[in-house]
Formats: C-alpha cells, sequence, structure tokens
C-alpha cells in the first residue's frame, strides 16, 4: 500500500514550505524588472509573474540590472502591472518522459497538443538544460545507418552518433527531406524538434508528410514563430531533453530539429532584451555560447548506452552559406549536406548539391571499393559542372576532351539517381549496386559488408 503512494509522496516532499515573493517594478517590452528577490534569484531562476486576475504568467530571469532582476515571460503579460506579485519558483525546470510519448506531439513544456489525453509521467525527471556526456567517457561514433535517402546515404554517408546540417534556404524541401528519413531510418526512435514553425504547417508536416508510420515511432516538439522566445529556446532544449531519455535507454535515436537558425534567432532576441551588446548581424555573444551547448548534446553516449544521431536544419538567409549562424554550425557538426535553389527550380528532389555536401566520417566508414566508386561519380559530376555554360551553349564539341565526354554521357544517369520522389524508400546496398552500375565498376556485395564501430572521424 505504501509503494502505492510513493510518488505522490515525493511530488508532496517538494512542495516549499514558504512562498517567497517580490514585486514587478517595471515592464519595457518584453522585459519584466522585479524587485525584492535579488538575493534568492539566480540566471534561469524561474518566477511566475500573478497577473490581475490572480493567473500565474510563469517567467525565467534573463539577467540583473541595477539590483533588479530581469525576467523574460513564457506567455503573454496581459494584465501583469508594477506591483504584481512575483513569486519564485523552486524547482528547476524538467519533465517525466515515457515510452507511451512515442507517436505523440507536444509542446515546449512538455505538455500534449494533439487532443490524445494526458501524458502518461515516467518516474525519473529528466533535466531539460541537461550538460553533454563529458568528452573522455563518450562511445565512438559508430556504424552506417541507412536513411533511406539514396543520395545522402550514398554521397554524404551518416554514422551512429553522427550530428550533420542541413543547410538550405526557405522553399527548397528541407521539411520533406526530414519526413523521408523519419520513415524510412534503421534507428529506433525518432524525436522531432518543429522551433518557430509556422502554425498552418505544422499539421500539414505530421499527416502529409510524416504520416502514420514516421509518427508511431516518434515524438514531435512544437513551438511555433508567433511564440515567445523563451518558448522556442526551451522546445530546442526539450528535444534534446527527450532524444536523451530514450538514449540512455540504449536505444538509438534519430534527432531532427528545424531549425538550428530559429533557436539562434530565440537566443538573439533574449540577449539583446536583456542589454547584451549585438556582434555578428545583430547575434549576441551568448548566441555561439548557446549553440555548442545545445548541438554537443547530440552524438555518442557514455560507454555501453545508445547514440543521438543529430540532423539539423540551418536557415540560410539570403542563400548565404557564411552568414553567422551556418558559419558556427559548420564548425561544431560532424559535416553538412547543402540544398540548393537553383536545383529545385529544375525539378530534381532532394536539391541536394552533392559537391558541396561533406561527411566526416566519409571515407572511413567505407570500404575502398565504394570510395572510388563515390570518387569516380564526384569526379565527372564535378567536371560537368566546370563545363555547365560552354555545353548549354553549344560551344563544346564532342571529342574535344574523352573526360567531358564521359561526364556528359553519365550526366543524365547520375541525376535520375540523386532524384527521389517522397513515398520512395531506398537502401544502402541498393544505391551501392546503381550507382556501380552507373559509373561502370565491379560491385561485390558480399565483400563490402563492414563491422559497425570502424567509422572514424
Amino acid at each position: 500500500m505504501i509503494d502505492t503512494f510513493q510518488p505522490l509522496l515525493r511530488e508532496l516532499a517538494r512542495v516549499p514550505d514558504v512562498s517567497v515573493y517580490g514585486k514587478v517594478a517595471a515592464i519595457l517590452g518584453m522585459l519584466v524588472e522585479i524587485a525584492g528577490l535579488e538575493e534568492s534569484l539566480s540566471i534561469g531562476s524561474r518566477v511566475d509573474l500573478v497577473d490581475r486576475t490572480g493567473s500565474r504568467v510563469p517567467s525565467e530571469v534573463v539577467g540583473f540590472r541595477d539590483g533588479r532582476a530581469l525576467a523574460m515571460s513564457f506567455g503573454s503579460l496581459d494584465g501583469v502591472g508594477l506591483g504584481s506579485r512575483a513569486m519564485l519558483v523552486h524547482d528547476e525546470p524538467a519533465i517525466r518522459p515515457a515510452n507511451a510519448w512515442l507517436g505523440r506531439v507536444v509542446n515546449a513544456l512538455g505538455e500534449p497538443i494533439d487532443g490524445k489525453g494526458p501524458l502518461p509521467l515516467g518516474h525519473k525527471p529528466c533535466r531539460i538544460r541537461n550538460a553533454p556526456p563529458p568528452a573522455h567517457l563518450r562511445a565512438r561514433v559508430g556504424g552506417k545507418i541507412d536513411l533511406g535517402v539514396r543520395a545522402i546515404n550514398t554521397f554524404t554517408t551518416v554514422c551512429k552518433g553522427q550530428r550533420l546540417g542541413i543547410f538550405a534556404a526557405s522553399g527548397i524541401g528541407k521539411s520533406v527531406t526530414m519526413s523521408m528519413m523519419a520513415k524510412y531510418t534503421s534507428l529506433d526512435v525518432n524525436v522531432i524538434g518543429l522551433i518557430g514553425e509556422r502554425g498552418r504547417e505544422v499539421q500539414e508536416f505530421i499527416e502529409d508528410e510524416l504520416g502514420p508510420e514516421g509518427l508511431a515511432r516518434s515524438v514531435v516538439i512544437v513551438a511555433t514563430s508567433d511564440e515567445s522566445p523563451l518558448l522556442r529556446r526551451q522546445a530546442a532544449q526539450m528535444t534534446l531533453t527527450l532524444a536523451e531519455f530514450f538514449r540512455d535507454q540504449g536505444r538509438d535515436v534519430l534527432c531532427m530539429m528545424d531549425s538550428v537558425t530559429r533557436f539562434a534567432m530565440a537566443l538573439r532576441e533574449i540577449g539583446l532584451s536583456a542589454g547584451e551588446p549585438p556582434a555578428s548581424k545583430g547575434y549576441t555573444p551568448s548566441v555561439f555560447a548557446g549553440l555548442p551547448r545545445l548541438l554537443e548534446r547530440a552524438g555518442p553516449g557514455l560507454v555501453g548506452s545508445g547514440s543521438i544521431t543529430g540532423l539539423f536544419t540551418v536557415l540560410v538567409e539570403g542563400d548565404d552559406h557564411d552568414e553567422p549562424v551556418a558559419d558556427a554550425c559548420r564548425g561544431i557538426l560532424d559535416g553538412h549536406i547543402v540544398l540548393e535553389r537553383a536545383i529545385a527550380e529544375r525539378g530534381r528532389y532532394p536539391a541536394i548539391n552533392v559537391l558541396r555536401s561533406l561527411s566526416r566520417t566519409m571515407p572511413n566508414c567505407n570500404s575502398d571499393q565504394q570510395n572510388d566508386m563515390i570518387r569516380v561519380a564526384r569526379q565527372n559530376m564535378s567536371v560537368y559542372d566546370d563545363m555547365a555554360e560552354l555545353i548549354r551553349l553549344g560551344a563544346y564539341r564532342r571529342g574535344t576532351d574523352p573526360t567531358v565526354d564521359k561526364a556528359i554521357e553519365l550526366r543524365p544517369a547520375l541525376e535520375k539517381f540523386l532524384t527521389q520522389r517522397k513515398n520512395e524508400r531506398s537502401d544502402l546496398e541498393s544505391g551501392y549496386r546503381e550507382l556501380a552500375a552507373i559509373v561502370d565498376m565491379p560491385y561485390d556485395e558480399a565483400a563490402e559488408q563492414k563491422a559497425p564501430g570502424e567509422a572514424g572521424t
């Protein structure tokens, strides 16, 4: 009987004996100044603002100025005014996930938003602002994984525990490419974070792109573009927290986030409101400190546990792949996949520029035979791209250069190979077989089987 009430007793033990509160001293835009709690608060502390109706508005301390705490709210400040109470919240931000969360859609606070009823709670709390595993205790990157997308499987092969960026401007097919990998991956669990997403597109992504098959093995975390920057930041942290929960069970997790750029924009809004000086393109220094803290949480877990393979989309502004967030992410991640508008405009999807994409686990995860065929295919694509304008203008005559002639001959087959419909799945070995046939090289599938764990970075 006592065991039945243990969870309730644990919750009761966490209830504080006394309530500590201060008062709202000023409000400027999204920023609330709180007086009377200075010695009890620190950066990241939670405070509930009590509005005129008695409702509580959750807030977080983001800085201090002139002896007062600076807080930003998770919701609307309507009804909060001078003299409103600011109640100190003693609990550290945490959630209690369970395996039954698979197939569900939640918000940044871990609350269900899919109309399927309440979420069952697990026994162990998981911190939302967690630290990455110690580098010297982490396992190494594992063997190759099948993501079901032919161009990625062959030319930017991904390994267990690798972190890859998908760099693209808006409207080039990032979401569709992500949904294909979520449906077709060989990994155990998907954790998908939609950060700063357009509200109308959330249901479309879940029902049309992800579908029942993909959702059944996924948890989706949503923070739309109209929500506060604190919620958008916490949704990204929540995504990694849930991925860590499944990883610690020994599972291999595919963690996808769309997009890291909107997470960085949320950090910028918070930093500027707190008085941080803007640096590159208005991004504050805390943005470039926050990016590695988030992205490093993905990757191999401790030896003997599971892994988090991270795929993070980076929204490049104006097709500028050297803008600050893209440049910072490239230095943190283990490779990048570049989607280009020009490729999408000619009707080839996924619109991946193979020559600009890179996986840092290649070529170590491949056999010599696989690397040879990939190198030959890349060389032919590169030669064609160099001569593309002359070929289109009719200025190149066949027979002038055998290398160019070969590239022109292989062009249609390679373009067809890189094209894939969203309802079409392609496995690793069939991709290698098709590529070997295109470049006219022998391929012995039985001899190419390679043990997991041989990838290197």
